[in-house]
């Protein structure tokens, strides 16, 4: 008798979260990607923890966000003041952070938590548009800075024990950022195509 596989569980989308704050400061050119992201959730299942790979963290180890309640970081400049006074105060999951460490030490690869770092525009643009009350847990996973296709397939791999929980894994970028960025918006794209 054949087994039957198990019904995968977690939820992958990936997203461009558009220009720095311009999506949540209300930048016409913006509208179609926040009307977007405000129906979205309605197209999944609530989930019990969001997981984002932001194209504006990498490390040159696997990284995740462990604070309990992180801080913003206002990763980008230039803009009027409310932008820096944007907040998204989702809790952090150290123990979801442990979790997928423990995941990522099983398979070898190299694995760091920061307590300190806040959550990047990476998370919280899309994120508060989409989730506004800020009631799921969430945390970030840096990319690697080697941006190799080969180590992110790995990071993929590792992380498909993940695929059994309730989680939404948030690949967020943009495809109109610097060619470095864009290297890294590839890797971010073939570590979510192996979960």
């Amino acid at each position: 008798m054949k087994q039957k596989k198990p019904t995968k569980k977690s939820q992958i989308v990936y997203l461009s979260h558009g220009g720095g704050p311009l999506p949540i400061l209300g930048d016409p050119s913006h509208k179609a990607m926040v009307g977007f992201m405000l129906q979205l959730p309605s197209q999944l299942r609530y989930p019990d923890a969001i997981l984002v790979i932001s194209a504006h963290w990498e490390e040159n180890v696997a990284s995740l966000l462990g604070a309990r309640t992180p801080p913003m970081l206002y990763d980008y400049y230039g803009f009027p003041d409310q932008a820096y006074e944007i907040n998204y105060s989702a809790p952090g999951s150290p123990d979801f952070a442990n979790k997928i460490s423990a995941l990522l030490q099983k398979n070898n690869i190299p694995v760091h938590i920061d307590p300190q770092r806040g959550f990047d525009h990476g998370l919280f643009i899309p994120l508060k548009l989409m989730y506004p009350q800020a009631d799921i847990p969430a945390l970030q996973l840096s990319l690697l800075s080697d941006l190799k296709p080969a180590t992110h397939i790995a990071l993929g791999k590792a992380l498909c024990e993940l695929n059994q929980e309730n989680i939404l894994v948030v690949g967020s970028g943009s495809t109109c950022m610097h060619k470095k960025k864009t290297k890294g918006l590839h890797s971010c794209h073939i570590l979510l195509n192996k979960l």
